[in-house]
């Protein structure tokens, strides 16, 4: 008796603790992208960002949470966070939006009439951690 107590409490333990495990592994991930813009062209990179960027993002599963625009040490800033389901799907994501051929057309036309507009793009991924308030967009 004593036998299968210990059996059932490792299976049953095992499962409890998978369960965790994959509940928080399965917590998404957040990406905030921080651009650096000139203020010259800044309502072109918004128009564009707006009119062309978005619609072909949500094309390839991108899921913006919210879209700020920043002053910082005499900067302009956009930035925007998206959230993910995990670093696979953006990876792919990413790829496919950056490689999308009508985005691409858009840049070079762009680039074409305005000249560069971004000087300089952050990149960060947030994991949340395991005290804090979970906030999910995705189900």
């Amino acid at each position: 008796m004593k036998q299968i107590f210990i059996v059932l409490l490792i299976v049953f333990g095992s499962s409890v603790f998978g369960q965790e495990a994959s509940q928080k592994d399965s917590s998404p991930i957040h990406q905030l992208r921080i651009y650096e813009i000139s203020k010259e062209n800044k309502q072109i990179f918004l128009d564009r960002f707006r009119d062309h960027a978005l619609r072909i993002m949500k094309k390839y599963g991108f899921t913006i949470v919210s879209i700020w625009e920043s002053e910082f040490n005499e900067k302009t800033e956009f930035v925007y966070l998206l959230e993910w389901k995990d670093e696979n799907v953006m990876k792919t994501a990413w790829q496919g939006f950056m490689t999308d051929k009508e985005w691409k057309d858009i840049k070079i036309q762009t680039a074409k009439q305005y000249g560069n507009f971004v000087n300089e793009i952050e990149d960060r991924i947030l994991k949340l951690t395991d005290f804090s308030p979970e906030k999910r967009l995705l189900k």
